[in-house]
Formats: structure tokens, sequence, C-alpha cells
């Protein structure tokens, strides 16, 4: 791959030497950080991080499971992505919380506290940081999460996604230091002397159609009624449809938004269970209003959106992102993904199908998170 101010590198999954591919392709060190995006294709995820860890040390390693990853050609399935920042350019620390049943909201927010100082301290010229947070996409603790850790982040930005399985949604991993792990989160602060943004956009415009979600389970992200009414007929009857013809597609095409600080976020369903409830991606409760939501054209959207990070006419020199597997299967089904994919390539965008993205407090769906980083010679 092209390389920039972070190196990049890649390999299939099904590689009998994979180590060896991405230690050569990232190049010499030493790095501040190595994230790596892992396709749930791989055999041995546990040996991979524990090969690369030895390969790399000292460099901290982190990353996730996929619902698919972002690499050299764009969408692609069936890899393993290592994105490396060398510490010519970057300071980083990372955080682990293992177990997120059992999170203390002082402890996490103190050691982001700290490490944030310590950064700071090590790196007193570099004023531009960001935060990426990666956390099992099957936990249902996300929305709960980056809201309880906000008041540690200070002035950094902070975006992530939550680790997937495909479309298989059966388990999920997130990595540190050559361990694997379900249930759990990692945080890695990073620093830098270039400068960044941090980002989110998504396609859909709010309709005048409404709903009122009046039954719900908040701990599985359940809705039994919605307007007094069975939840997946209701919801069919409002966009026209036979509720036999719903599907993940149809979920991906006509997604509900709901409003929060004056401005509306998606909240996508995930499927329909055996009693007929909507199960969603994200947090969901009794009372709260949805609203239908219009897809734009995802690939024209994405073509401004991704122009509009240019700085001073520079565009970024590498974007690190987090993309919702939903946005995969409309683009699939769109028949958008060759177009999406020629996007993502042009941009130098790197990363990964996630079941959920994050933005500081924020835990959405059918979005794209992520940072931009400009070449060193931008001015922030």
């Amino acid at each position: 791959m092209n390389q920039s101010v972070i190196r990049i590198a890649e390999c299939v999954a099904e590689d009998p030497a994979p180590v060896a591919g991405l230690t050569a392709g990232l190049g010499p060190g030493p790095f501040a950080l190595i994230v790596v995006f892992l396709s749930p294709d791989a055999a041995d995820p546990a040996a991979i991080l524990s090969d690369l860890s030895q390969a790399t040390h000292p460099a901290p390693i982190i990353g996730c499971t996929t619902a698919g990853e972002i690499g050299a050609v764009g969408y692609a399935e069936g890899l393993i992505v290592a994105v490396g920042f060398p510490k010519t350019e970057f300071g980083a620390e990372t955080l682990l919380v293992p177990d997120l049943s059992r999170v203390e909201a002082q402890t996490v927010i103190g050691d982001l506290i700290r490490a944030r100082g310590s950064l700071t301290r090590a790196h007193p010229g570099w004023d531009n940081e960001f935060v990426f947070l990666m956390i099992d996409g099957l936990s249902t603790k996300e929305d709960e999460f980056a809201s309880m850790i906000a008041p540690g982040l200070g002035g950094a930005q902070l975006f992530g996604g939550s680790a997937a399985d495909g479309t298989r949604f059966l388990e999920t991993f997130v990595f540190h230091d050559g361990r694997v792990l379900r249930n759990a989160a990692v945080l890695a602060l990073v620093r830098s002397r270039c400068a960044i943004r941090v980002f989110r956009f998504d396609h859909f415009t709010p309709t005048q159609t409404r709903m009122v979600v009046t039954g719900a389970d908040p701990a599985r992200r359940s809705v039994q009624t919605i307007n007094a009414e069975p939840a997946a007929q209701e919801y069919a009857r409002l966009l026209g449809k036979d509720p036999r013809q719903l599907s993940p597609f149809i979920f991906a095409a006509h997604p509900v938004v709901v409003r929060i600080g004056g401005r509306h976020h998606v909240r996508s369903i995930r499927q329909v269970d055996d009693n007929g409830d909507l199960i969603f991606y994200s947090a969901i409760d009794e009372g709260l209003v949805l609203t239908l939501a219009e897809a734009q054209d995802m690939a024209d959207h994405l073509d401004r959106a991704l122009r509009s990070l240019s700085r001073n006419g520079t565009p970024p020199d590498a974007i690190l992102a987090c993309d919702c597997v939903l946005r995969r299967m409309e683009a699939q089904e769109k028949q958008l993904t060759p177009k999406i994919s020629s996007l993502l390539r042009a941009h130098r965008v790197t990363g990964f199908s996630t079941y959920g993205e994050q933005l500081n407090a924020m835990h959405v769906n059918q979005t794209l998170t992520g940072v931009a980083i400009y070449p060193p010679e931008v001015q922030p």
C-alpha cells in the first residue's frame, strides 16, 4: 500500500504466515501504536496477535474483529489490516477495560485523565489529540460506556467502532497487547504533531413520519410495541410493506433517527426476533420518539463529505475510519460497492466495518466516524 504519515499493511486472513507480511509492510519502527483490524475468518486470532506483539515489541497493539475491512482497494473481506503510528509523528497511551459488566466509572475516568496528562508532558509541543475506542459489539454496553467516560476526555475528541463478527453476530473480540478478549473495550489516546480532525458522517434526512416507542426492554435493546401496536407490524405499515418483507437490507435502507442535542442520530434496527419485537443496535427505551429517515445518494454524499475534510486546499494524508456494516449492506443492495470503494481508496481511508460507531459521548449506527490526519506541514 502507498505509505503516508501513518504506515499501513495488509494480508489475507488465511495467510499461513501473516505476521511476516504485516511487519514487512509496516516497515521499520519504532511505533507509538499499532492498530489491527482482523477478519473473523482468521483461524487463530490469539496466535496472530501474540506473534505480532513479539515481532513489533515494544509497540502497543490494539484492535478488533470486523464485519469487513477497509483496505487498499476500499471495501474488502477476509483481510488483516495493520496501521502503524510512527513515534516520529505520534505519541500514544492505551487503556484496557477487560470486563464491561464490572466497570468502575471513576477509575476509568481517572486513568483517562492521567494518560492524557502523561502524553501532554511527554510531547509538550504536540497540541493535536484524539481518543480511539474499540468495544465489544455484542456487549450492549456501548451507549453506557461512551457516556460514562466522556468526563475524562477533556478537550480530546473521541471516535470509535464496535467490534464485529461479519454478519453472524456470534462472537466479537477486542485486542490489547496480545490478549484477545470478549466483553471488553480498549482505548488509545493519541497525540500528534500532525493536524487532525475527528468527524462523523451519515447520509440520512429525517422525514415527517414519527412514531413513539410504547413498549421496550432496554437491556435487550428490544422494542415490543410502537404506537401501542406490535413493533414489527407497525414499522412495516409505516413503510408500506408486509412485515414478512422485513430484512437487514430493508432496515439499512429505512433507519429511524432520534433528536438529541439539536441533532438527529441514527438508531438502526438489527433484526426481528421470533416474537415480532424489533432488536436495535443502540440503546432504546419507552417514550422515545423515533423518526423515519430517507437516504440521500450514499456515494454522492460520501464524495462531498470526504472532500469537505480538506484543509486550506490540502486533503488529509490519511483517514482512519469506523464504518457501519449497514452502510456496507446498503452499498451492496444498491450496487454502489465499486463506487464507494473507489472513493475510500482515493481519499486514503483505512478502517473496518462495525456493529456501531461512537463519537464523544454518543453511540450511533449507520454512520462513518473517524479521524483525518494531515501532513505535518499543514497548520491546525
